[in-house]
């Protein structure tokens, strides 16, 4: 059984509340995390997980999150419509957030601080998956991305197959279109949308280059992909990860040093990880994220970068000279340039390295041990470092994967089906939930690194995937149906997403509304404004919520004050908050 499948299975046997599946994936992750712990130790803090947690809305399961915190939104760009995400994507990343918090209270507990209670919840889960597009939609020269009908990726073959490619080289773009008859220049003008659309969530290619793939059938696009270093994954039906996933490995290092002398414990209040080191050397999004979230628990994190800086630096739109997508998942870091096709450059970081608690990347397989700053080279200098790596597929597809992408995870890992409903084609979501997703999953492989560390006095290699990250989302064993009232649903002035009781009792719903049944419900909510119709469901015990179209309001909103940060003199962008509370538990 996949942690997947295990947390489904807890969900459905829990009583019912909103949080269900975010408690069982958080369950099942800290039974790893604590699994590998000298005598399996069970001595967990009090956690909690809600529904909406310091966000004042009513109605806390997965589809209203998904609506009131822009979630559908950024998923719908693509098709022109906020849309939901057919599995409990939501769902999964609170429940990584909670077993986060934990395993970070107990590591705090393992160096003599005081025992910490600590909680999050669907909501905050939810705004931390658009952190990227918050910040862009907050920035002062942002413009709308584009959209429209064909703003997915996802290509026709002639045979009928849908096929998504993927690479990050211009000229292998350029070769492989050439191939395909379409002209340098036609080619040229999709380059651009096509690697923007990790971060504005649409991808409106030129309509030749559609024309160019429907023209071939599968055979031959695969041909021109392999041709040029093209991946070109077909995306099928199904709903099911590879089997035998693991979220992330943990092996211990070789040896065990002498146990350090105990450090002087921190003061109350202090964070988490307060006084733990971290060097990353990571790009886009996948371990930035990790770097970014165990920074907001506390950690120092020290990024490695080239010399000139991240190319993303400069990515639109950018403001006090950086871009804030980059800033967005950077900011707070210390940066250190060094230049790792050098000698000296490579010293330096291993000289960084030798100093930290955690050495934190997400480059391409192998590349690690190519420059001498692989596990085992650094567990010679510092035995105790915890040796934290990511990849898009680890070894499940076999030693020559597909280019380690979100979209290629999404198709791989399942989620390309079941992310959408069943009268919908299966294609990928343009939001990058595996790279979100995967970061979280590494951050928590460190966390598991560090605790273990703190018990056993060893050093640890850690790994984790996009794919892994992606196996854990729970979803049905086949793609799922929406009724017409699981849709975001026209006002007189808006979109309204009705909550999970109003969805589940639709005659009841139609009372509440004065529809002559529930066919007649879409029809009647044209009548008045998104306001009136909250009032009223929730003044008939059916909660409700509006379904956010305008990420920037997030900012503005006052429901939202305890929970997204507005732009300021220092981050001239909206961010969420960090996704925890920790509270000193009351001495017994």
């Amino acid at each position: 059984m996949t942690l997947s499948e295990e947390a489904r299975t807890r969900a459905h046997s829990a009583p019912a509340d909103p949080a269900r599946t975010a408690r069982a994936v958080a369950g099942a992750l800290l039974d790893r995390t604590l699994g590998a712990l000298p005598g399996g130790d069970r001595n967990r803090p009090a956690w909690t997980v809600g529904g909406t947690g310091p966000v004042g809305i009513d109605a806390g399961d997965e589809r209203a999150v998904q609506a009131a915190c822009g979630v559908m939104h950024v998923h719908g760009r693509a098709t022109g419509a906020p849309a939901p995400l057919t599995a409990e994507y939501v769902s999964a990343v609170t429940g990584v957030l909670a077993a986060q918090g934990v395993t970070a209270a107990l590591f705090a507990r393992a160096q003599g601080r005081p025992p910490l209670r600590t909680g999050t919840s669907l909501a905050q889960g939810a705004l931390l998956t658009v952190t990227q597009y918050l910040a862009a939609a907050t920035a002062p020269d942002d413009a709308p991305p584009p959209g429209g009908p064909s703003g997915l990726a996802t290509l026709v073959t002639a045979d009928g197959a849908r096929v998504e490619i993927e690479t990050l080289d211009p000229e292998a773009w350029a070769g492989f279109w050439s191939r395909l008859g379409v002209p340098p220049r036609t080619a040229g003008r999709g380059w651009l949308p096509f690697q923007s659309r990790f971060g504005t969530a649409v991808c409106p290619l030129p309509a030749e280059l559609r024309d160019a793939v429907l023209a071939l059938p599968l055979a031959a696009v695969r041909e021109a992909g392999a041709a040029h270093g093209v991946s070109v994954a077909e995306v099928g039906a199904s709903t099911t990860p590879p089997p035998g996933l693991a979220p992330w490995t943990l092996d211990p290092a070789p040896h065990a040093p002498p146990r350090p002398p105990a450090a002087a414990p921190l003061g109350g209040g202090a964070l988490p990880l307060a006084g733990v080191r971290i060097v990353e050397s990571a790009r886009r999004v996948q371990g930035p994220m990790a770097g970014h979230v165990l920074r907001m628990l506390g950690a120092e994190v020290v990024r490695v970068e080239p010399p000139g800086g991240d190319p993303l630096r400069h990515l639109p739109p950018v403001a006090a000279g950086c871009s804030v997508r980059f800033s967005a998942l950077n900011h707070g870091k210390t940066v250190v340039e060094a230049d790792l096709t050098t000698r000296r450059g490579r010293a330096a970081v291993a000289e960084l390295a030798a100093g930290a608690d955690v050495f934190l990347h997400n480059w391409a397989p192998g590349k690690d041990r190519a420059l001498g700053l692989d596990a085992d080279a650094l567990h010679a200098l510092h035995p105790r470092l915890v040796h934290a790596s990511a990849s898009g597929f680890g070894t499940a597809l076999g030693p020559v994967p597909p280019i380690g992408t979100d979209y290629l995870a999404q198709v791989h890992g399942g989620l390309a089906a079941a992310l959408r409903p069943s009268e919908e084609p299966p294609a990928p979501s343009l939001m990058t939930v595996t790279d979100v997703l995967g970061g979280l999953v590494l951050a928590q492989a460190v966390l598991a690194g560090l605790l273990t560390r703190e018990h056993t006095h060893r050093g640890a290699r850690v790994h984790s995937s996009l794919l892994s990250a992606a196996a854990l989302v729970p979803r049905a064993g086949r793609r799922v149906a929406l009724s017409p009232l699981d849709h975001p649903l026209p006002t007189a002035d808006g979109l309204l997403h009705l909550g999970a009781r109003a969805r589940s009792r639709p005659a009841e719903l139609a009372r509440a509304v004065g529809a002559h049944g529930p066919d007649g419900v879409r029809e009647r909510l044209r009548s008045r404004t998104t306001e009136e119709w909250l009032a009223g469901l929730r003044a008939a015990g059916l909660p409700s919520v509006a379904v956010r179209t305008d990420l920037a309001g997030l900012a503005r909103d006052p429901a939202f004050a305890r929970a997204v940060l507005p732009p300021d003199e220092h981050l001239p962008f909206a961010r969420p908050a960090a996704p925890w509370t920790f509270t000193e538990e009351a001495s017994t």
